[in-house]
């Protein structure tokens, strides 16, 4: 891998990063943030009615270089804070064998930034783009889950910043994925869930590439208590279209550990978890590389 040596090479990408700032992605490039589900991510619930609570921050400690997984030069950090409010129905309706459901999920975001690389500093707060799911289908066997749903990411929030919580185009989004348990009480579980986003085009024409999301978690219960090792991966599936983009296909993974507990006097579940990306590469445009903590409350009702 070539070194960057300035000015011939640091230039561009400076130019390119401005780019990407501008279009209010402080994350991945898709809607979707890897990382809220682990343990049992492909199980559904129970019919019934359900809202669950993710709070999410992610650090930035460094920009990728486009089409690289060599560091941008200099300081450049951030943080993302989202709570995402998540509300699930699920029905007694049985389609294809599966229980019924839809949902919906309302972000609230927080960004920071602190680009030294280009001088930019910038933060902003506000509901981000908004979820709206018609179909989730949920299967339960014996020793086995499975999940299958679909929905669209609507362009909804703000893009006036760097800062600002909206991506700037929708996003239909596809969810297939499966647990197994592998004893009899269900107190060691495998799961794997994967997440298909096909994106709209921004305003200034460019449409990012497709992307693909899979989240796993080995868990094991200890009574109450259930620990286990939890991870993501993202790729960018195609490159990204339009005037004047450069080519490079995106992709991150993250490894962890996640522990689960009922607070049983509270009426809900609490899940934390903290992921470590260890391996990030730009696309088209510089990429964020850091760390994951999450905190989900999921409530019935």
């Amino acid at each position: 891998m070539k070194k960057l040596k300035p000015p011939f090479h640091v230039l561009p990408v400076m130019a390119t990063l401005v780019g990407l700032l501008a279009g209010a992605s402080a994350y991945a490039e898709g809607h979707y943030v890897a990382g809220v589900e682990g343990i049992q991510a492909a199980s559904a619930p129970p019919p019934g009615d359900y809202y669950l609570a993710y709070l999410v921050h992610y650090d930035i400690d460094n920009f990728r270089v486009p089409g690289s997984d060599a560091k941008l030069p200099g300081s450049n950090t951030g943080s993302v804070t989202a709570l995402a409010n998540r509300f699930i129905k699920i029905t007694n309706v049985k389609v294809f064998g599966a229980d019924y459901g839809f949902e919906a999920i309302v972000p609230v975001i927080r960004t920071s930034l602190d680009i030294h690389a280009v001088g930019l500093r910038d933060s902003g707060t506000g509901i981000g783009d908004v979820y709206l799911g018609p179909l989730v289908l949920a299967w339960h066997g014996i020793r086995w889950d499975s999940v299958a749903a679909a929905g669209i990411w609507l362009d909804t929030a703000s893009t006036s910043s760097p800062g600002a919580p909206g991506k700037g185009y929708k996003s239909a989004m596809l969810t297939g994925g499966g647990t197994y348990y592998f004893d009899q009480e269900k107190s060691v579980t495998g799961s794997v869930l994967f997440r298909y986003e096909r994106h709209g085009r921004k305003a200034s024409g460019v449409r990012p590439g497709d992307q693909l999301s899979m989240e796993w978690g080995i868990g094991k219960n200890f009574g109450q208590y259930s620990l286990g090792v939890v991870g993501y991966s993202q790729w960018q599936l195609g490159n990204d279209s339009g005037a004047q983009v450069s080519q490079g296909n995106s992709q991150r993974h993250a490894v962890g550990l996640e522990v689960n507990y009922p607070a049983a006097a509270a009426g809900v579940f609490l899940k934390g978890a903290f992921y470590k990306e260890f391996s990030v590469r730009g696309g088209s445009g510089a990429e964020p590389a850091g760390s994951l903590f999450r905190v989900t409350v999921v409530k019935p009702f």
